[in-house]
């Protein structure tokens, strides 16, 4: 035990000196969070549309006045001279609307009344929000304006877990995954690779010091910047994304260290099978940060994609700490919702780790 906590001094004390890569392991997980929190929004609000009133009465303005209380839409004119056609295709407006003729009679008798939206569909799925937005309130509008009997059946719908719909408290617990997904292995393996690199782990082989001994001392002592980065992460993540504990924050806390171990596990193991710092930026890079981005569940569902993929995210640890930061923040179940996620985890690390003692003491027995 002794030479563990010795390696991880000396592996700290190494770290605190250099201060550019210190200052970087701080600040540029907060940059990074505040770039995603910012750059990435799944609710649309402020689009631009183009009405065009052939009715020109009180049930019709009725309508416009109705789009316009929407934050998903903006009413705005078109230049002089535009043509609509020419305004969708200088992305002017993402959406034409058109009101016909006879529109308030014919909703006062009853009839079917066709009202037209020309949508910009280069983006597919903002166009997917805006063509929902509108037949909602569209629905809406007819609902309270429609002179014919109303529907037996009235639906009702209760938003769980997050009634405002804020896209932050979906964001934020899976920004904070990804980015300790990057900055952790990255440290780690960049601390194994450079004792490769430098051929001074030729010392640790010829010594007395074993190879267990030896990675758990360097695991040990990148869990202990990687909590530094996590507790600066999590004071700037709760502030900046408006979250907060729901239920008993114990589950998520120790999901955390457990999550941190299983990354740091990842960039030893990395930094062990790496002959020089170079490629063991691009392997991280790639292997941990790209996954966690696109296999983790952080921008979409796990279902949505390919069965042919799926398979990977059960080996990405980002996958299973943004489910337990989601319960956390978000709903709140508790050990019961996450104890699968924290076993994976556990089992991730563990893997991780010996697939690295391996290695090193394959290399160990060589020498």
């Amino acid at each position: 035990m002794k030479r563990i906590i010795a390696q991880a001094r000396k592996e700290l004390t190494q770290f605190s000196r250099d201060r550019l890569t210190l200052a970087l392991a701080l600040v540029l997980p907060l940059i990074l969070l505040v770039l995603y929190g910012r750059a990435i929004a799944f609710s649309v609000t402020g689009v631009a549309i183009f009405v065009e009133d052939y009715d020109a009465t009180p049930r019709s303005r009725a309508y416009i006045e109705t789009l316009a209380a929407s934050r998903t839409f903006r009413i705005v004119a078109l230049p002089t001279g535009m043509r609509t056609a020419d305004a969708l295709a200088a992305e002017a407006v993402r959406a034409v609307v058109t009101i016909p003729t006879h529109f308030e009679r014919d909703l006062a008798r009853g009839r079917d009344v066709d009202v037209q939206w020309l949508i910009d569909a280069t983006d597919a799925n903002t166009a997917n929000i805006l063509r929902g937005d509108a037949a909602a309130m569209t629905q809406a509008f007819v609902a309270q304006n429609s002179a014919s009997a109303k529907p037996s059946i009235k639906i009702e719908t209760r938003l769980w877990y997050n009634p405002g719909r804020e896209s932050d408290k979906y964001i934020g617990p899976g920004v904070i995954a990804v980015v300790l997904a990057l900055f952790p292995p990255l440290l780690a393996a960049l601390a194994m690779s450079r004792e490769n690199e430098q051929k001074t782990i030729l010392q640790v082989y010829v010594s007395s010091i074993s190879a267990r001994e030896y990675l758990l001392g360097k695991t040990l002592a990148f869990l202990v910047v990687a909590l530094a980065e996590w507790a600066v992460l999590l004071a700037l993540g709760l502030w900046f994304f408006g979250l907060w504990f729901i239920g008993d924050p114990l589950p998520f806390l120790v999901g955390t260290l457990i999550y941190l171990f299983c990354n740091v596990a990842f960039g030893v193991m990395a930094g062990a099978a790496m002959p020089n710092q170079a490629m063991t930026i691009q392997a991280v890079a790639t292997v941990s940060f790209v996954f966690s981005f696109l296999l983790s569940g952080f921008m979409f569902p796990l279902s949505n994609i390919p069965a042919g993929l799926r398979w990977i995210a059960n080996i990405v640890p980002a996958r299973y700490f943004i489910e337990i930061a989601r319960d956390a923040f978000v709903r709140g179940s508790g050990w019961s919702a996450i104890w699968q996620s924290l076993v994976s985890l556990a089992l991730l690390g563990t893997f991780f780790l010996f697939v690295a003692w391996r290695k090193m003491r394959k290399m160990q027995v060589e020498i």
